[in-house]
């Protein structure tokens, strides 16, 4: 499979201080202007999705999350399977 090409968030900035408590994941910064525009160009029925990740150099980045699922085209649900009837059941 293909890998496709990575899109970075403008106006987005995500920093880890490993000095911080436990319960402080990191810092998100915006710049305003940029960060705005990037939703608006990348909004999917009024949402931009977006995943924060590291880089092999340790460094963080956001990228703008293109996953789509595959639409079902099915009416039964996945993974229950379909049950049949034997008509000359003795019960």
């Amino acid at each position: 499979m293909a890998q496709e090409e990575k899109i970075f968030a403008s106006g987005f900035s995500f920093k880890r201080n490993e000095n911080a408590p436990d319960f402080i994941v990191g810092e998100l910064s915006l710049k305003v202007d940029e960060a705005i525009a990037f939703i608006k160009e990348n909004e999917k029925k009024g949402w931009t999705n977006l995943s924060i990740k590291r880089a092999r150099s340790g460094n963080y980045y956001i990228e703008l999350n293109t996953f789509e699922p595959k639409s079902k085209s099915t009416s039964q649900p996945e993974g229950k399977p379909t049950v049949e009837y034997d008509d000359d059941a003795p019960f």
